[in-house]
């Protein structure tokens, strides 16, 4: 249980960054959409603003998930995190609708757009600033298991990929002449949005639907019941489950009848050991049975 407060901890300290990050970031892309005029950079901005508004959501979802069991919540509160991935989702939607609306007005004007170096130059180091931040949240968010963080850095990614087309197609319009360029790309940043909205909402899904670890991770409990289940004679049912920062792992192991209860008890220490060394967050629940009930099929055949 250490473990997962110091990792929920960490988290939190991540995610309090992400807030300046995007508050710097959304101050950046606001000057270049107000220096310029064009609807694509403001729709930028938009998103910037729900960038503000998730890195607050995912700081207190991380917050919350790393606080202690308690008498209501005995399995302790990481799920909170997927609920910040689901109104993540949820935001992505309206920010997205915002920006069509607004393209679509645009589209109608075809008003002339000449920005001026400066906001070339905000827009950009906003996406720079950006980029580094979002590799962060992944990568970190992956280490740490925390949905909420990579939930937020994915949406971040998909501002950065969505930030370098609009500022192309921008330039290519004032190059151009061709005016509808603008509002064509702030369409195309909401669909760009829309994708990032439903890879967050899928997240969110799959954690409060209780969805199975990857095959890696799998493929590492049973390997590490096999190496340490010496003295058994087999480990079936083997389900896994993540949760945040945790995997509940359970299982049924079966002993020789005539195997003491201490033995058995010592032997469960073991298997447990090795899985909370090998799977982070592991919380291992494992039932004692006799070689009667072993399994003729399926299940890991140990060395007695």
């Amino acid at each position: 249980m250490h473990m997962n407060f110091a990792l929920g901890a960490s988290a939190t300290r991540i995610a309090a960054v992400s807030i300046a990050v995007a508050i710097a970031v959304l101050a950046l892309k606001a000057v270049a959409a107000y220096l310029s005029g064009s609807v694509a950079l403001l729709s930028d901005a938009v998103e910037s603003v729900v960038n503000v508004i998730t890195a607050a959501a995912a700081l207190l979802g991380v917050h919350y998930a790393a606080r202690p069991p308690d008498e209501n919540h005995p399995y302790g509160h990481e799920k909170a995190e997927y609920f910040v991935a689901l109104l993540v989702a949820l935001l992505i939607g309206a920010a997205a609708w915002s920006i069509i609306e607004r393209a679509v007005d645009a589209w109608k004007a075809a008003a002339p757009v000449m920005p001026p170096p400066a906001a070339y130059a905000a827009n950009i180091l906003a996406g720079i600033l950006n980029g580094a931040w979002c590799y962060v949240l992944i990568s970190r968010g992956r280490a740490l298991r925390s949905a909420a963080l990579e939930s937020d850095g994915w949406h971040l990614f998909a501002d950065v990929v969505s930030s370098a087309g609009v500022l192309a197609g921008v330039f290519l319009a004032q190059l151009t002449g061709l005016y509808w360029f603008d509002p064509l790309l702030a369409g195309l940043v909401a669909l760009n949005i829309l994708w990032s909205g439903y890879q967050s909402l899928k997240m969110s899904v799959a954690g409060l639907m209780d969805m199975a670890p990857d095959k890696e991770t799998q493929e590492a409990i049973n390997k590490a019941i096999a190496e340490s289940g010496a003295g058994a004679l087999q480990a079936h049912d083997i389900r896994s489950r993540r949760s945040a920062q945790s995997t509940f792992i359970e299982f049924h192991l079966v002993v020789s009848g005539d195997m003491t209860v201490h033995q058995a008890h010592a032997l469960c220490d073991r298997i447990e050991a090795a899985l909370r060394q090998d799977i982070a967050g592991a919380r291992v629940t494992i039932h004692v049975e006799p070689e009667h009930k072993a399994h003729a099929q399926g299940g890991i055949t140990l060395e007695s």
